[in-house]
């Protein structure tokens, strides 16, 4: 019995194939590459799903990976769709739900992407890889490669979350520091790459860190039976979790194992200090131009020009979705209605999922009764300076201040 059923890589733009068992980068037209699977092949099989596994490698029929002894894990995946009643009836959505990624190791979504490219990059044979971050995905990666063996190279901005920082240094990972964005810490990597030849890891430069991300999509579409969501949002930099979950929508049809009759509408979501997506959806294009001067307070999504734009255009337009832009003070209040309302303290990036909902819905364009979907990507706490306190500090012998009325 295959552990995967993998069968090569193409490119969407000129339908180029390369083998799956040799490195590769970008196809030689400069475009990503995704990772294709023998599934009529599989549709033979008793079982696509193995159910004795409770982590993202219950799809690994459907992953790269093709010896189990390469698998680096921490057991991701499996994280809780959990229902926003309260959050839900503040934004007049009543069917309201939060896939809540920060539950995951490294503590976000990055976590699926290295666990599904490392082990693909250890079955592979790299030894040194280097990647640009905005944080998150550098810290996973690192973490990751520190279990496997593998020696990364990462740069990110300088005004990165320092808890990413501090995650990617612990691991052992050779670390810099740029005074810009991540497109300066790109071509850094990039000339890297070139000069040293070490495995480029940056987003969709290498065809796996998709792989981990569309698991989400199995997951959530596992988790709603035969209730298939209505809408998915989606915060969006780099994009490579929209266009995984797109996949898995396509990959489930194919072998049956979709519910639905139509697939889940996908919103993207971006900050309104960086919306490249949003433009060139509003503009009815199929790629997206360089965002100057970008800046949000959601790091994670602060990413002027996105390699696979064109793949993320794509998900929205085949599946009747949108692209929608937050201003910040929307990002602030949505972390603070999701901690109020529902005790889940929440990143920035998934905040901006709740925003988009309520201006959405706003519009009239979720419609009531719908089931929606917002992504959490990470946990609140990587982002400690996004949230300000000023309690009341006292004195040692000092009574509590009491409110007026009677407390029972």
């Amino acid at each position: 019995m295959s552990f995967s059923f993998v069968s090569h890589l193409v490119c969407p733009k000129c339908s180029k194939t390369y083998d799956h068992n040799e490195l590769h980068q970008l196809c030689t037209c400069g475009s990503p590459l995704l990772v294709e699977y023998d599934l009529e092949r599989l549709k033979e099989e008793d079982t696509i799903i193995d159910q004795t596994r409770d982590d993202l490698w219950r799809y690994h029929k459907l992953l790269p990976v093709t010896n189990e002894e390469h698998v680096v894990s921490l057991g991701e995946g499996m994280t809780p769709l959990l229902p926003m009643t309260k959050l839900g009836v503040k934004l007049g959505i009543e069917s309201l739900y939060m896939k809540d990624e920060g539950l995951i190791p490294t503590g976000s979504f990055k976590a699926r992407g290295a666990a599904v490219g490392v082990s693909k990059a250890k079955e592979l044979g790299v030894a040194q890889l280097a990647m640009p971050t905005n944080g998150n995905a550098g810290a996973a990666w690192s973490l990751y490669c520190a279990r496997a063996g593998i020696k990364p190279t990462i740069v990110m901005p300088v005004d990165a979350p320092v808890i990413t920082r501090k995650e990617t240094a612990i691991s052992g990972a050779e670390l810099y520091l740029v005074n810009g964005l991540i497109s300066d810490a790109g071509k850094m990597v990039a000339n890297l790459v070139k000069e040293e030849g070490f495995y480029d890891a940056s987003t969709l430069k290498e065809p796996y860190r998709i792989e981990g991300k569309k698991t989400m999509g199995y997951e959530i579409l596992e988790q709603s039976g035969s209730e298939t969501p209505d809408v998915i949002l989606y915060p969006t930099g780099g994009g490579v979790g929209l266009i995984g979950i797109y996949k898995a929508l396509k990959e489930f049809k194919e072998l049956g194992l979709f519910k639905g009759n139509t697939f889940p509408r996908l919103v993207a979501v971006q900050a309104e200090g960086c919306a490249p997506i949003v433009k060139a959806w509003e503009e009815h294009k199929n790629e997206s131009e360089f965002w100057e001067d970008s800046k949000t307070a959601a790091f994670g999504i602060n990413v002027p020009k996105a390699i696979g734009d064109f793949l993320v255009l794509e998900a929205i337009y085949e599946t009747e979705g949108c692209a929608v832009a937050v201003s910040e003070e929307e990002i602030q209040k949505a972390v603070g209605h999701a901690a109020e309302l529902e005790g889940t303290f929440i990143c920035p990036e998934g905040a901006a999922t709740f925003a988009a909902a309520k201006k959405l819905r706003d519009k009239g364009w979720i419609q009531p009764g719908e089931r929606v979907i917002c992504l959490n990507t990470g946990q609140g706490i990587k982002y400690p300076d996004t949230v300000e306190v000023n309690p009341l500090v006292l004195q040692p012998g000092e009574d509590l201040p009491r409110n007026k009325e009677k407390v029972n």
